[in-house]
C-alpha cells in the first residue's frame, strides 16, 4: 500500500510483503531453536528440583505446540497468565476476532507486526505461568554470548571513548559536530547485531566499528544528523547554556547496548544533555532486546573485565546510575500490542514522561516499525507524516534496515538501491537516520 501526504486511519493497517518470509521462515526457526536450547538446559534445571524440571518440560511442549500452530496457520490462542497486560492482549485478540465476523485471526491472516509481537508475548506467558521458572529468560544465554564474543570490539571502542573523554576534559580533541556524528553512527551500526533476525544465532561485532564507519557511511540512505545536533544545541541555548534530558529507547543487548551507552556518555561530555533516560523492555522480547537484567548484567560483566577501558566505564556508568544522571525505565507499553501512535491513548503517563525530553532516540527496526505503524509507505514519504501524530518531543530513528518498511528517502532512491541490492530493506546492510522536530502536547 502506498501512503499519500495524509495520515492513514488506524484501521488501515496492512501486512507487509515481508510477512510471508517472517511467519513461514523466521518464526518457526526461532521457536525450534528455543525448544532445542531449553532441552539442552534440562541437566542444569534438575538442580532446582523436580518442579522446575517439570516446568521445563511443559514450556518445551508449549513452544513446540506453538511452532506447529504457526506453521499450519491455526487461530491465535488467548494468553493464560494473570499479569496485568494479559487482559490487554486478550482484549485486543477479542477485538480482532469481532472485526473478523467472530473468527479469531490466524497466524497468516493477521498483520505481521501483531503476529510477531504476539509470539514473543506468548513465550513469556509460558514462563510466567510456570511454578519455579517464572523469572527465567529464554534468551539470556544468547544475549550474554553476544556480548562476550564482541568483547574485543567493545574494548577498542571504549579505549577510544576514554581517549576522547580525556581530550575533552583538557579542552582538546575533535570538534563537537564531528564527535557527535561519529558516535551517532557507532550507535546506528551497532544495530546490525540483532538476534531476532538471525534466529538467535551468533551475530556479533568482531572488529573495531570505528574502522568501518567510512566504509559504511555511503550505506546511510537518509542522514539528518545536522538537524538532530542543531535541535539539541538549540534546546541548550534556549536555557542559557543549561543542558536537559535526552531519552534513548533501546533495542538490542550485547554490542549494540554498549554503543548506546557510549553515545549517551558523549552527549554528557559535549554538554548536549545533563541526564539520559534509557527505556528497556519489561520482559524478554524479540530474543535480544534489552531488559533491566541485561542492563545490569552488562555493567557487572564490564566491571569484572581485565580490560582497563571496559572496567573504567563500568565504574563510571554505575556511578551515573547512582547519581541520577542516568536512569533506566522499563514500561510495559513497549511490549503491548500497540504502535506508538496509540501511546497517548493507552499510556498517557509514558507519553507525558517522554515529553520531558529535549530529544528522543529510537533504536532499531522494531521501534521504527512501531513508529511508522508498520505500513508499506512510499519510501519518499516524509518521516513526520508516518508518525501519524506521535510527537511527544523531537525524535530520531536510528535503524539498520531489516524489514521492508522504509520512509524519509529522496524520491527515486529506493528504486536506485533496489538495482544494486534486491534485499536492501531486510539484510541490515543499509541504514537511515531520520528526524522529526515537532512536539505536540
Amino acid at each position: 500500500m502506498t501512503a499519500d501526504s495524509a495520515p492513514e486511519p488506524l484501521s488501515a493497517k496492512v501486512e507487509s510483503s515481508f510477512a510471508y518470509y517472517t511467519i513461514n521462515a523466521r518464526l518457526p526457526v526461532t521457536l525450534s531453536q528455543i525448544a532445542d536450547s531449553l532441552y539442552r538446559k534440562k541437566d542444569s534445571v534438575k538442580t532446582l528440583g523436580q518442579e522446575a524440571t517439570d516446568d521445563l518440560k511443559t514450556i518445551i511442549g508449549k513452544v513446540s505446540k506453538l511452532r506447529y500452530e504457526v506453521q499450519t496457520d491455526k487461530p491465535i490462542q488467548p494468553l493464560e497468565g494473570d499479569a496485568p497486560d494479559v487482559v490487554i492482549w486478550n482484549a485486543e485478540l477479542n477485538a480482532r476476532t469481532d472485526a473478523n465476523n467472530g473468527e479469531p485471526p490466524t497466524w497468516y491472516s493477521a498483520p505481521w507486526l501483531y503476529v510477531e509481537c504476539y509470539m514473543y508475548r506468548a513465550l513469556c506467558d509460558y514462563v510466567k505461568t510456570s511454578k519455579k521458572l517464572q523469572t527465567y529468560d529464554l534468551f539470556a544465554d544468547q544475549k550474554q554470548t553476544a556480548y562476550l564474543s564482541s568483547e574485543a570490539a567493545i574494548g577498542s571502542l571504549l579505549l577510544y571513548l576514554k581517549e576522547v573523554s580525556t581530550s575533552l576534559e583538557k579542552g582538546e580533541g575533535n570538534g563537537a559536530a564531528e564527535l557527535f556524528a561519529q558516535f551517532l553512527q557507532v550507535a546506528l551500526w551497532g544495530n546490525k547485531c540483532d538476534l531476532s533476525i538471525t534466529q538467535g544465532l551468533e551475530n556479533t561485532q568482531k572488529h573495531c566499528i570505528l574502522e568501518q564507519l567510512t566504509h559504511l557511511k555511503p550505506n546511510i540512505l537518509a542522514d539528518e544528523t545536522p538537524a538532530i545536533l542543531a535541535a539539541l544545541s538549540s534546546a541548550v541555548s534556549s536555557r542559557n547554556g543549561q543542558s536537559g534530558r535526552v531519552d534513548i529507547v533501546l533495542d538490542n543487548a550485547g554490542f549494540e547496548l554498549v554503543t548506546d551507552l557510549c553515545f549517551a556518555e558523549l552527549l554528557l561530555l559535549l554538554g548536549l544533555a545533563s541526564s539520559i533516560c534509557f527505556h528497556g523492555k519489561a520482559m524478554p522480547w524479540f530474543v535480544s532486546d534489552v531488559t533491566k537484567e541485561d542492563f545490569v548484567w552488562t555493567l557487572n560483566t564490564m566491571g569484572a573485565s581485565s580490560n582497563d577501558a571496559i572496567a573504567h566505564f563500568a565504574s563510571r556508568w554505575k556511578s551515573r546510575l547512582q547519581d541520577g544522571s542516568w536512569v533506566l525505565k522499563c514500561d510495559h507499553f513497549w511490549t503491548l500490542p500497540y504502535d506508538f501512535s496509540e501511546m497517548k491513548k493507552h499510556s498517557p503517563e509514558l507519553y507525558a514522561d517522554l515529553a520531558k525530553a529535549d530529544l528522543i532516540f529510537f533504536k532499531g527496526d522494531l521501534n521504527f516499525r512501531k513508529l511508522s505503524g508498520d505500513r508499506q509507505w512510499n519510501p519518499a514519504t516524509p518521516f513526520s507524516v508516518c508518525l501519524r501524530g506521535f510527537n511527544p518531543a523531537p525524535l530520531c530513528s536510528l535503524r539498520a534496515l531489516k524489514a521492508d518498511v522504509v520512509t524519509g528517502l529522496q524520491e527515486g532512491l529506493a528504486e536506485e538501491i533496489s538495482k544494486k541490492d534486491k534485499k536492501w530493506m531486510i539484510n541490515g546492510n543499509w541504514a537511515t537516520v531520520l528526524f522529526c522536530g515537532e512536539r505536540h502536547s
